[in-house]
């Protein structure tokens, strides 16, 4: 069976990659990108030719074509959503669809924001990035009529900030086992606090429990 190929065009190379790449579902690590016209700008940026490629995506190991990593229509919907909404921030990002490997569903993916001076997509404690995931969800579902599982990510945030919760759990895990005095750690949104409580179900000295209400809601590491 042959490799599937696609030819883009865009304004810039990058433009025309992001658009084949949207089109197949697949990341850019799943399929070889042959350049076939760079584009002009044509005079002070005006009136240049259109950037061309071809992208081919990878065979699997048994001669068939790579299976993509992600819904096709419903990643490429939700890209479009949120570039839109960027745009309509003033902000100039472009977004890369990648899978979501920790999520059970298969077609699970994130959409990671890339650009400069982005700390704004981010907020306290993570609140606005977690409100523009509620709002391209929503979008996305109205537009589908489905219910696809993504994330909204910004250049890798959400992951450092998982690693360093789970990090903070077990260091804080490991004074109240020494100490036998329950930590209250700082305020956080339900899906930080979740982390913390994953990272320690099953530790054999400690238990956590949630305590407080609404934005002041914390976890507690108590001994067991």
């Amino acid at each position: 069976m042959s490799e599937k190929s696609l030819e883009v065009s865009g304004k810039s190379v990058d433009e025309a990659v992001d658009k084949g790449l949207a089109e197949l579902g697949l990341t850019r690590d799943a399929v070889d990108i042959e350049i076939l016209s760079e584009g002009s700008s044509g005079q002070r940026g005006l009136g240049g030719g259109e950037a061309h490629v071809r992208l081919t995506a990878h065979a699997a190991p048994n001669g068939a074509p790579a299976k993509p990593a992600v819904n096709g229509n419903a990643n490429a919907t939700a890209k479009e959503i949120l570039e839109t909404l960027l745009r309509g921030m003033g902000l100039r990002a472009r977004v890369e669809v990648l899978p979501d490997d920790s999520a059970e569903d298969s077609h699970a993916f994130i959409l990671n924001i890339v650009g400069d001076d982005l700390g704004v997509l981010i907020g306290r404690r993570g609140e606005t990035l977690h409100d523009l995931e509620y709002l391209t969800r929503l979008l996305v579902a109205h537009k589908t009529n489905s219910t696809p599982r993504l994330v909204v990510d910004v250049e890798g945030y959400r992951t450092r900030r998982e690693r360093s919760l789970r990090e903070l759990a077990k260091r804080m895990a490991e004074r109240v086992q020494s100490n036998r005095q329950p930590i209250t750690l700082e305020a956080m949104p339900p899906n930080e606090r979740r982390i913390v409580h994953l990272a320690l179900r099953d530790h054999p000295t400690v238990k956590t429990q949630s305590i407080g209400e609404g934005d002041h809601r914390r976890v507690m590491i108590i001994p067991k």
